[in-house]
Parts: C-alpha cells; sequence; structure tokens
C-alpha cells in the first residue's frame, strides 16, 4: 500500500514528541489513509485507491459539482509524484 493520498497527496511527515522535561524524541506523524474501492466515474469500472479522509471528502463535494476526474489518471500521477 502507498504511503501517500492520491487526492491531496498528504503523506508521512516527521515531528517532535516532547516530554515534561522538554527532551525531544523524533516521531512520525501519519495521515488518515484509507484503501477504497471506488468507481471511476470516467469508465465506470471499479478501481481500488489509497486515499486520505479529507481526499474522500473532496470527491464527494467534485460529484455534487459535476466535475470531471479520473481516478486511473490520478492514480498513475501520484505514483510519479
Amino acid at each position: 500500500m502507498s504511503k501517500s493520498c492520491i487526492i491531496t497527496g498528504k503523506k508521512t511527515s516527521t515531528g517532535q514528541l516532547v516530554s515534561h522535561s522538554n527532551v525531544k524524541v523524533k516521531r512520525k506523524l501519519f495521515p488518515n489513509l484509507q484503501t477504497k474501492r471506488l468507481v471511476n466515474p470516467k469508465d465506470g469500472k471499479t478501481v481500488t485507491v489509497t486515499i486520505s479522509t479529507r481526499g474522500m471528502r473532496t470527491l464527494k463535494k467534485w460529484d455534487r459539482e459535476g466535475k470531471k476526474y479520473d481516478l486511473n489518471a490520478l492514480k498513475a500521477q501520484s505514483k510519479l509524484a
């Protein structure tokens, strides 16, 4: 499973865990990624994608507005980046 969203591009970032004594330890901050099977509106076929919950909301908005998009193209574009 890829570790980035195909819509928003969110991926794992780093940060610091800070204790009460101000000792800092590196940590990873993971986005809320889900593996979903979605119907591609361009051709009507089912596509398995890795998408963040924010990306799912964006797709809902695009559907409401009637915006045209292709999940296969977005998936291929995210693999290049």
